[in-house]
């Protein structure tokens, strides 16, 4: 094999490590979009569930969850 060669083959092979990080680079910017919207998502329904659970207790009369129930 000749040095030109062996230039050769390690310039392809670069080429393909640059084409590689670069897909490799749109993945994770594609997994981190979908991550900051996941957890945009659980904000939000964390916000629903406390809501529900402030007016569930308001209409229950503000009942303690640490009470025990009567029959005890």
């Amino acid at each position: 094999m000749t040095m030109e060669n062996r230039i050769e083959n390690v310039e392809i092979k670069i080429a393909y490590q640059d084409d590689t990080l670069i897909q490799l680079n749109d993945v994770i910017v594609r997994q981190q979009q979908q991550i900051d919207s996941l957890e945009k998502l659980t904000q939000q329904l964390l916000g629903r569930v406390r809501d529900l659970s402030e007016n569930a207790a308001q209409s229950m009369g503000e009942i303690s969850t640490d009470e025990r129930p009567p029959h005890y």
